[in-house]
């Protein structure tokens, strides 16, 4: 492809998406390959600039969250005419084989453990697939298979064909 009549992604944001989709496998690979640099680029530039704000703001959010007497969540405080807004989620992990005897124990002394804990069973898909044929058809209409977002990936070949 000659290298002038590539599309940049800026004359890209322009087009409407038929034209897009109309233009070449050759030119709809490199762009792709543009876009997922200029996406790497981004994430690295953006991972950056938060690494120096969490450096700038480490302390103070800290200090501001043990004055509010808080080992997580959302405290806010001012810098200048900024409001620096600092959360600090809480992850719970829960051991599931030891929930799994709590709740057999809740149910053993005559309690409903669905008062106090909300249970899920899962099934993962390889482990079905594995199955021999009657255990997978007794549970099949338990089973509902969802698509998710269609995705394409474009690659140039380096091989000429004549």
């Amino acid at each position: 492809m000659n290298i002038s009549n590539r599309i940049s992604l800026d004359e890209l944001r322009r087009m409407a998406v038929g034209d897009i989709a109309a233009l070449t496998a050759e030119q709809l690979a490199l762009l792709q390959d543009d876009a997922a640099e200029a996406l790497r680029r981004a994430k690295m530039a953006s991972d950056w600039l938060d690494g120096a704000v969490a450096l700038k703001y480490a302390d103070r959010s800290n200090s501001a969250r043990q004055a509010a007497g808080k080992d997580t969540g959302t405290i806010r405080f001012d810098d200048g005419a900024v409001t620096v807004i600092a959360d600090l989620p809480k992850r719970v992990d829960w051991d599931q084989d030891k929930l799994a005897a709590l709740v057999e124990r809740i149910r053993a002394e005559g309690d409903d453990p669905g008062e106090y804990v909300d249970v899920a069973i899962k099934v993962p898909e390889r482990k079905f697939a594995a199955w021999p044929s009657h255990i997978r058809s007794a549970f099949e209409d338990a089973r509902t298979v969802r698509t998710g977002r269609p995705s394409f990936r474009l690659s140039l070949t380096n091989e000429v064909t004549s």
